[in-house]
């Protein structure tokens, strides 16, 4: 594969991620209004759209990180790679890239926070399977 040919793919896998990663944040965001009204079904649904664009995002992440490392070593990273290009190309990878970042973590802090409403549910709801009195006084 030729230079070029791996700036391409990059700057194509990191706007396709920025475009996964903003659907991811909305599906997580539909998971915990379906959680908090425990719809199952709505749930399973989502779980099922999630699945394969985080496969996708991983696949693309896996790649992006094998290119970088062939084209600048093997501790290289995505900022060193950007640092390489020429303007315009490299303010425009370097806002997408920016952009990912940022949504990558509000999508890790919107898993954490369905994830413990979740469990939390789940623990409620074991509580009240198995008859504890007081399941819903204040702790």
């Amino acid at each position: 594969m030729t230079r070029p040919q791996a700036n391409a793919l990059l700057v194509d896998g990191v706007q396709a991620d920025v475009r996964d990663s903003a659907e991811v944040l909305s599906l997580l965001e539909r998971q915990f209004d379906a959680a908090l009204r425990h719809q199952t079904a709505e749930l399973t649904s989502l779980a099922g759209l999630l699945a394969p664009l985080l496969d996708a995002m991983d696949a693309r992440r896996q790649q992006r990180v094998s290119l970088v490392r062939a084209l600048l070593g093997e501790e290289a990273t995505m900022a060193q790679f950007i640092a390489t290009l020429i303007e315009p190309a490299q303010g425009a990878l370097a806002a997408a890239w920016a952009d990912l970042e940022h949504t990558v973590q509000a999508c890790k802090a919107a898993s954490t926070r369905n994830g413990s409403l979740l469990a939390e549910q789940y623990t409620v709801m074991q509580r009240v399977l198995h008859g504890e009195e007081g399941i819903y006084a204040p702790r």
